[in-house]
């Protein structure tokens, strides 16, 4: 039940929005031309019936949705959520029509689902002359009957009756008139004369009690003997009590501009104003026309004779656009052996400064001195070296000679000192 990921499904969804739009379209066309429109008279009464199950507090306040409006499963908006409510509203009347239905979730199986709704819509007797399939868009003329079908059945279980419609007497709509602090209305004379307001506050005279009162006044009247033969009120008082109270006796009733009777004289007087306009404009239009005409002919005219004229010149046109189209031709085919030489050319010429970039390198190192100084370095230094050495060879070679003769020396001495003795002993 859950709604199509728009970024997936926004062109397949909107590609089957306009077959199925064909379908209907002639559909109504086999029906006749009011069946267009009568999926959006269903919805309505259909609407009307919800209204009366209080399905705003019962169903939608529970799961957090919205209220229908009043062509909500007449026109296509999104069919995921369109398909939800409808399963939703589905399961909440047949519950409420008495059969217990599980409430749909939002992963359940929508061919499952449709299924288990029309067994429940034909348990209740009503025939489903549609194929199943017909429902999964959420909405159209089959999805607004089966929920009409339902909410039918769930007012029959709540014992619903519909009563006599009891319609509002019409009553002129008031205005209010602001004149020497003063307001005369339609509907409040009785107010005016049980209570008196204050400055600020205004007074109303209802006609039709002011109507009923002159109305009895009158039948009294007539009733009565002529008392009265002649007036003995002054003239010139008269006339000033009727200048103090006009302006309380003035009543204007506002005109509703819903109402049907301004529509239609609002009707008759653009219709009026057309007919006038189009008589007008008739002469003007019928003479630029013909004008239009006439030009159109010439303009006709003319373009032939140009082209008859200029036959010659268009035939030499046509030869020299083929000869062009030739020559791009050729022009091409040799660019293309043009690029390729110069791709080979390219290269050879990238293999040419390789060579002589090793050539350079190895005549520089051919002619630098720099390696021969550095071997001259060389053996100047080893010469040096080798006198060091000598020298030091020789010195030691000395120190070695005079410390074998030191030894040689401290041994002959050694040598006589015990020989002498020896001697010495043997005189005595």
């Amino acid at each position: 039940l859950s709604a199509p990921a728009p970024a997936v499904t926004s062109l397949a969804s909107s590609a089957g929005c306009e077959k199925r739009r064909g379908e209907g379209a002639l559909e109504a066309a086999e029906r006749g031309p009011g069946a267009a429109y009568h999926m959006f008279a269903l919805m309505e009464d259909l609407l009307e019936k919800l209204k009366l199950l209080n399905y705003e507090e019962e169903a939608l306040r529970r799961h957090h949705l919205r209220p229908l409006s009043r062509h909500y499963f007449a026109l296509p908006t999104n069919p995921g959520e369109q398909f939800y409510m409808f399963c939703t509203l589905a399961a909440w009347l047949i519950t409420k029509a008495g059969h217990p239905f599980e409430q749909p979730q939002e992963y359940d199986d929508p061919n499952a689902t449709i299924s288990n709704i029309l067994s429940e819509l034909r348990s209740f007797g009503r025939s489903v002359d549609f194929p199943p399939s017909k429902l999964k868009a959420g909405y159209g003329e089959q999805a607004c009957y089966v929920l009409d079908c339902l909410a039918e059945e769930a007012l029959k279980h709540t014992d619903f009756s519909w009563k006599r419609p009891a319609y509002p007497t019409e009553e002129l709509e008031e205005e209010a008139i602001t004149e020497d602090d003063a307001e005369l209305t339609l509907n409040k004379l009785e107010e005016e004369i049980e209570e008196e307001e204050t400055d600020n506050e205004e007074n109303f005279i209802d006609l039709n009690v002011l109507k009923a009162q002159t109305y009895r006044s009158d039948m009294n009247e007539s009733t009565k003997q002529e008392e009265i033969l002649e007036s003995t009120t002054d003239a010139a008082e008269w006339n000033l009590e009727v200048e103090r109270v006009l302006p309380q006796l003035k009543v204007t009733i506002r005109t509703d501009n819903k109402d049907w009777r301004i529509h239609v004289d609002q009707m008759h007087q653009h219709k009026d104003g057309i007919e006038s306009a189009l008589k007008e404009t008739r002469g003007y239009l019928d003479k630029l026309h013909n004008e239009i005409s006439r030009t159109l002919e010439k303009v006709n005219s003319r373009e032939k004779y140009l082209n008859n004229q200029l036959e010659h010149l268009v035939q030499e046109y046509r030869m020299a656009q083929a000869q062009l189209s030739e020559a791009k031709e050729k022009y091409q085919q040799g660019s293309g052996g043009v690029t390729e030489r110069t791709r080979t050319l390219s290269e050879i010429t990238e293999v040419l400064e390789k060579v002589k970039q090793e050539m350079e390198e190895k005549g520089s190192s051919m002619t630098d001195g720099a390696p021969l100084v550095k071997i001259k370095q060389a053996l100047t230094k080893l010469k040096q070296e080798t006198v060091q050495m000598d020298i030091r060879i020789g010195v030691v070679e000395h120190t070695l000679l005079q410390s074998k003769l030191k030894e040689k020396s401290n041994m002959t001495r050694d040598m006589h000192a015990t020989m002498i003795p020896e001697t010495t002993i043997g005189a005595y």
